[in-house]
């Protein structure tokens, strides 16, 4: 896992070991910074399962105002720390809490990266919270990953496109 562009490109980001563990390749998160490269200069983004960091610091590298990263797993947050020391007067902000109790205080975010587990139902429970409230500002986006279409709607968001790589599925959703 490397960082793809901007400040910090090329950086090496430490990693887990195991098979439970399943970072977003670099070939999809190139192609899903190409979609978004206009959206992340100065954006306020929250990395909602963060394992590593590898998605928010690629913002950070890019020009975020600011990553908020979180995740429930006191591992991931150690490796996700030892990745942010390598970086230089960041704004960032990291909390280990359940999604919905993150997302129940989040607000004002323009971009919402949702990367759970596959096998549970986290990803589209975290649509629906960040629907009914103040999570993302008006316009912005949130990125779910996942490993099957995305089927049905989610009142407040707009699915506004839908990307497949492999085995993975990026579906984008705009804040109505």
């Amino acid at each position: 896992m490397r960082i793809i562009s901007g400040k910090y490109r090329g950086m090496v980001l430490s990693q887990f070991g195991g098979k439970e563990i399943r970072p977003t390749a670099d070939r999809v998160k190139e192609s899903l910074f190409n979609i978004l490269s206009g959206e992340i200069a100065g954006a306020a983004v929250l990395d909602l399962f963060c394992g590593s960091g590898n998605l928010g610091i690629e913002c950070l590298s890019r020009g975020a105002a600011r990553v908020h990263f979180n995740d429930i797993s006191k591992d991931s947050i150690a490796v996700l720390r030892k990745n942010l020391a390598r970086l230089k007067d960041e704004s960032f902000a990291v909390t280990v809490k359940d999604y919905a109790l993150c997302l129940s205080g989040a607000k004002g975010f323009d971009l919402v990266f949702i990367d759970p587990p596959y096998a549970a139902d986290f990803g589209v429970n975290s649509l629906k919270i960040i629907a009914e409230g103040n999570t993302l500002s008006r316009g912005g986006i949130a990125v779910f990953e996942r490993d099957r279409a995305f089927g049905g709607e989610i009142d407040g968001l707009e699915k506004y496109d839908e990307r497949k790589y492999g085995k993975t599925y990026l579906t984008f959703f705009r804040k109505l």
